[in-house]
């Protein structure tokens, strides 16, 4: 099945591994707006699989599921990118909620609370929250957003290659280490959520029982969780 040039049958790889580009689709869901369809993003995941099968060679040691779930979860994104299924409105709303979490911990040097975030931005708690709800699907975190805009995308240079830059290796791997550090240091409440979500892979409805709280609580919760890390991490 396997040649130099990638996979030879493609058509039974599509077949094989679709399963992975649906359950990818579906754990990006609940991270989107209502508005995206996931019918869509299964047909960018298809076409991140098909990319893969044509570019994947063995000989590089990496297993070809963990090779092409990144570059299905790639394709993804790409496709929200160029659809543009963030409005500006949103992207502004989470870009002030950032600056004032960063403020807020550097005055306090701990991490503010929701109270003392909406007093930062100037309303109501309940206003706040309601941002939030609202900025669901900014809370994806794109590993490009901390990096200049002209580098190179994220996924092509992680390909598994022996020729691989070991300053740039290095690079990525204290990156990862800031952003782990950054996790363990957020409130406990959002470090489970955090962990629930994307180690444990559960749905929103599937928190919101563990948590003792609603689907929408569990997205505003993600949210600020998402722009506590975005704010520290921004520039590094």
């Amino acid at each position: 099945m396997y040649t130099a040039a990638g996979i030879n049958d493609k058509e039974q790889c599509l077949r094989e591994y679709a399963y992975l580009v649906k359950r990818i689709a579906h754990q990006m869901m609940s991270k989107l707006p209502y508005s995206v369809q996931i019918d869509d993003i299964i047909q960018a995941g298809m076409i991140g699989l098909l990319d893969a099968a044509t570019r994947y060679d063995e000989i590089h040691g990496a297993q070809f599921e963990t090779y092409a779930s990144q570059r299905i979860r790639g394709a993804m994104l790409d496709e929200l990118r160029a659809a543009d299924w963030l409005p500006r409105s949103l992207r502004r709303d989470m870009r002030r909620i950032e600056t004032a979490i960063s403020q807020l911990q550097q005055k306090l040097r701990r991490p503010p609370n929701e109270s003392e975030i909406a007093r930062e931005l100037g309303m109501p708690l309940e206003e706040y929250q309601q941002m939030l709800q609202e900025s669901r699907g900014a809370q994806l975190v794109y590993y490009e957003d901390f990096h200049d805009e002209d580098q190179d995308d994220f996924f092509e240079r992680f390909e598994f290659s022996q020729d691989a830059d070991p300053l740039e290796l290095l690079q990525d791997g204290r990156f990862r280490a800031e952003l782990t550090h950054a996790i363990e240091n957020l409130p406990e409440r959002e470090r489970m959520l955090m962990g629930m979500i994307y180690e444990q892979e559960m749905n929103l409805s599937e928190i919101g029982e563990v948590m003792g709280v609603s689907e929408s609580r569990v997205s505003q919760l993600h949210s600020q969780a998402v722009a506590r890390l975005r704010g520290r991490m921004k520039g590094y």
